[in-house]
């Protein structure tokens, strides 16, 4: 049977609360009676029960942080920003994967919620109505990262999609390219589909271009869905000259694709990508893309969500980070 904090008063020879007092940390006890409690906690394998702290605290000291798939790297490095937190302010992680199902994630809300999490860091693609609907009624504060909400109503921690993607574009148009294509995320995406191709359009436009919807191509963030947009644009007829890819996964397609095809990257194709993951370095040629601080974006949004928790003065509840462009071998300069 497992060791109560009875079992712990009667072996030390003290009151429940006193016991209670030493493993919250008060420092209302005699060191004589803390040595003789943590004695016997140590004798008897106690462990202190979280679920009936928090009854008794209102707080678990643990915090939901939903991912959409633990095994893309841009997710598990923004985790990791959140977890280093997390742990530096004493929260405990439990980490739960939606695979971008939207029943599913607001499923897992529900469950956090159910085992008294004090808050929960959200990472998704689409906020719906639906969504906002759940983090509204939450008793506890959500804090989303990597992605927003269509009013802006839930605190957020990102970059600015829509100006990244205008500087990659400009960029590429700086360096003589009129016939620029894109490989996006759905457009229903607020982040990597609609923000970022709203900043591709409008440089285009505004550097006096005609824009050409068949240089745009939808992918699903995958690697695969990369090559397939590659190939679709060869296929065409219509080969861009340069290529602005949403997520450096789907970059990493598009330059094998044309590598596939016979091309050579960037004497026929130049490439820009968007995260700076691991990627970028581990492909040939490099990949020139846009940086966004990942790590920091889960850091940041983990201490916003300790500042809610414990009712800190918040004077900005959506963040925005600085991005800068990373040039590699994937661009002529």
């Amino acid at each position: 049977m497992n060791t109560t904090i009875y079992d712990v008063a009667r072996e030390a020879g003290v009151s429940m609360a006193t016991v209670s007092r030493v493993v919250n940390g008060n420092p209302n006890v005699k060191p004589t009676t803390r040595k003789k409690v943590l004695e016997a906690i140590e004798r008897l394998g106690y462990r202190p029960n979280a679920v009936a702290r928090g009854l008794a605290s209102k707080k678990t000291t643990t915090v939901g942080v939903i991912i959409p798939d633990i095994s893309s790297i841009f997710f598990a490095e923004l985790a990791r920003g959140i977890e280093d937190i997390a742990t530096m302010y004493k929260y405990n992680i439990i980490l739960c994967n939606s695979d971008q199902n939207k029943e599913k994630e607001i499923h897992l809300i529900n469950t956090l919620l159910e085992k008294q999490v004090d808050g929960i860091v959200f990472m998704g693609s689409q906020i719906t109505e639906d969504h906002v609907t759940e983090f509204k009624r939450s008793p506890v504060p959500i804090v989303l990262a990597a992605t927003f909400d269509k009013e802006l109503e839930v605190p957020s921690v990102n970059v600015d999609y829509q100006q990244a993607a205008f500087d990659a574009i400009t960029h590429l148009i700086e360096n003589g390219h009129e016939n620029i294509g894109m490989v996006t995320g759905t457009l229903d995406d607020p982040v990597n589909g609609y923000q970022k191709f709203t900043g591709y359009r409008k440089a285009i436009e505004e550097a006096g271009l005609t824009f050409n919807e068949n240089l745009v191509k939808i992918g699903d963030y995958t690697y695969d869905s990369g090559i397939e947009a590659m190939n679709q644009f060869l296929d065409s007829g219509e080969k861009p000259s340069a290529i602005f890819v949403a997520t450096d996964e789907m970059a990493l397609g598009v330059i094998h694709g044309a590598q596939d095809r016979g091309l050579n990257i960037p004497e026929d194709i130049e490439v820009i990508g968007f995260d700076n993951t691991r990627l970028a370095t581990m492909i040939r040629p490099t990949l020139s893309t846009i940086v966004q601080p990942i790590y920091d974006i889960g850091a940041v949004s983990m201490r916003l969500l300790t500042k809610y928790m414990n009712k800190e003065e918040v004077s900005e509840h959506t963040v925005v980070l600085p991005h800068r462009i990373e040039l590699r071998q994937s661009t002529k300069s």
